[in-house]
């Protein structure tokens, strides 16, 4: 679970110079000098803040973290089958019988009539159990009781009542089938591995938050420059609409011009309401990942992204990057420990198909005395004891249930290592792919950058060319528009550039230290 929180403040380098868009006054819709409504709150976010934010509230974090501590307590279950048990269990019997003969100890030689035959029995037993981890279990038994036959009244006893105690050990220990300290703590191992698998699968999702948090963080700030494109674009249209305006009351230009140039103006209105649209999406795309509360999600709260998008591009070895995905990717150590899980569970299977031959072997000791006390004493003293040992063999006909779970486990076994096998294909693919992507990108920026550059001058030429009367207002409109899609086009180049470096190191499994967090 993240216990430990190390930030740092991830700088971007590159402020978008290139992309230098002021934020006018509109003349349409809300006044901008006007204040924002009370229910709204303007709220400055960092990537690493909402990071942290995503990772401390993020829902599919929190079932990620309970099923891995869920996983930890199926180690102790397994563990705790060779905690010892204990038992005790008192009992007390008196069983009056009418007898039809005589009973040596009980009555006289001869009965002339029924007599009374009374037994009565205190007996407590103390039985403590292990089970070893070699696969036996060891059985420890103390069994003290006190007993009499027709009290004051019976003869030919030595004690009447009689104090007995009873001292038993027993081992039983397998010898094929279930034997050896690496059969008996399959499950334990099993179990192990599925926590460290859960706790891989903990990370994994750890990363995906993350890199889902960066991705949605920079589109915001994609649909935040891309407002301030739309607004360059109305405000360049509505200069020309001024400017025509003035030049048809003079006499000097047509009204179709005018015409022409409110069409733009109307349609660059309707691209900023699209823009900000796109904005008030995005900010609830990114608060959802926040996970604030439902309450807090309902109030209307505008996200102001502060941290600019990185233009240089960092040296990235291909080779480099696969080993370090292949060694530090969840999915990897994921499917390795299915591989160890499978191999355990196979040998478990053969070690079923052989017989069950155990070996039993106890030892006890006994004592009789008139009280406890001398019972105790004569249990102990070593004069009164029995021992045995013995096998035991069975198997089952066919074994037909054991051989057949031992075929499966082996197939089991080798889709395992077919798995690990494609999943470092995918892994290699996966970060080729990603390479490839952030060069792509990169270069994107200079081609979008010299585009844009090339429609700054040639608008900047066709107003030149209107001003002498050379051009029409048509002309400059479509430079007008050509300049906003360029201008868009190198903003989207820079946004996708960060997001696949974003991506690259989702695939690289390095997520976490670009933002010194460590999972622990």
């Amino acid at each position: 679970m993240v216990t430990r929180f190390h930030t740092t403040l991830l700088c971007g380098v590159g402020l978008l110079s290139a992309i230098a868009i002021g934020a006018p006054d509109f003349s349409y819709g809300q006044d901008p000098g006007k204040p924002a409504p009370a229910a709204e709150r303007r709220e400055a976010v960092s990537l690493s803040d909402a990071a942290l934010r995503a990772l401390q509230n993020n829902l599919d974090i929190s079932i990620s973290r309970h099923t891995k501590e869920s996983r930890l307590a199926d180690i102790l279950v397994e563990q705790a089958k060779f905690d010892p048990t204990l038992s005790v269990n008192g009992q007390y019997n008196r069983t009056v019988n009418p007898l039809n003969r005589p009973v040596f100890g009980g009555t006289g030689f001869t009965l002339n009539e029924i007599t009374t035959f009374d037994q009565r029995s205190h007996s407590v037993t103390v039985d403590a159990t292990q089970n070893l981890i070699t696969g036996g279990n060891v059985d420890l038994n103390y069994s003290p009781a006190r007993s009499n036959v027709n009290q004051n009244v019976a003869t030919g006893f030595l004690f009447n009542p009689a104090y007995t105690g009873g001292l038993a050990l027993t081992l039983t220990q397998p010898l094929l089938r279930n034997a050896g300290i690496d059969i008996t703590k399959t499950f334990i191992k099993i179990a192990q591995n599925n926590a460290e698998v859960e706790q891989h699968v903990f990370r994994d999702r750890v990363l995906t938050v993350l890199a889902t948090v960066e991705q949605a963080y920079w589109e915001l700030v994609f649909s935040n420059e891309n407002l301030k494109v739309a607004q360059a674009a109305l405000k360049a249209a509505e200069e020309l609409l001024a400017s025509n305006r003035a030049k048809a009351k003079a006499g000097i230009m047509s009204i179709v011009d005018v015409l022409q140039a409110e069409a733009a103006v109307a349609s660059r209105v309707e691209q900023i309401l699209l823009a900000e649209k796109a904005i008030r999406d995005q900010e609830d795309q990114l608060r959802r990942l926040l996970n604030p509360g439902e309450a807090e999600l309902r109030q209307d709260v505008r996200l102001t992204p502060i941290d600019q998008p990185v233009t240089l591009l960092a040296p990235i070895s291909l080779q480099e990057a696969i080993d370090t995905a292949i060694e530090l990717r969840p999915e990897i150590v994921q499917a390795k420990k299915n591989v160890d899980t499978s191999a355990i569970n196979t040998k478990f299977a053969r070690n079923q198909m052989l017989p069950t031959l155990s070996f039993q072997g106890t030892m006890g000791l006994a004592g009789l005395g008139g009280d406890y006390a001398d019972s105790v004493n004569r249990n102990f003293s070593g004069d009164f004891y029995n021992y045995g040992a013995g096998l035991v063999l069975s198997y089952p006909l066919g074994n037909r249930s054991a051989i057949s779970t031992y075929n499966k486990r082996q197939l089991e076994a080798k889709n395992a290592e077919a798995t690990l096998a494609s999943v470092r294909q995918q892994i290699i693919v996966g970060v080729r792919e990603a390479v490839r992507r952030v060069q792509t990108d990169f270069k994107r920026i200079e081609t979008t950058r010299s585009a844009r550059i090339m429609a700054e001058k040639q608008l900047q030429a066709e107003q030149e060319r209107l001003k002498v009367g050379l051009s029409t207002t048509r002309f400059v409109l479509d430079f007008q528009r050509d300049l906003a899609t360029a201008q868009g086009n190198e903003l989207r180049a820079i946004v996708d550039y960060n997001k696949s470096l974003s991506n690259l190191a989702r695939h690289k499994a390095t997520t976490l230290d670009r933002y010194n967090l460590e999972l622990q």
